[in-house]
């Protein structure tokens, strides 16, 4: 199992708009598709960060999910088109993390 720390950066006056998209639209589509997100957060000093967490049970999951969702018609034609409204993709960073034996997330 691992986990996918994801870090975006909001264009200016973005963020609130771009929160309200991921969990009105973009969450809740790839939780359908059978993502497991664990936690969706935004910058406290940071008036662009948003951040969330994906969670995997294998690479071989990741990539099955990555394909229902990235590839399809709704991920393409509806969704993708919006992002670079209120996000710079260009500064996006992703990290894969691991939880150690004592950590609550799991």
């Amino acid at each position: 199992m691992f986990f996918e720390l994801r870090e975006y950066r909001c264009k200016p006056g973005q963020r609130d708009r771009w929160v309200r998209f991921m969990e009105e639209v973009i969450i809740p589509y790839q939780i359908s598709k059978g993502m497991v997100v664990v936690g969706s957060f935004v910058g406290e000093e940071e008036d662009d960060l948003y951040i969330w967490i994906r969670r995997f049970d294998s690479e071989e999951q990741r990539q099955q999910l990555y394909e229902a969702v990235y590839q399809s018609d709704y991920w393409k034609n509806v969704i993708s088109p919006q992002v670079p409204e209120m996000m710079d993709r260009e500064r996006i960073v992703v990290r894969r993390i691991v939880p150690t034996p004592k950590s609550v997330i799991r």
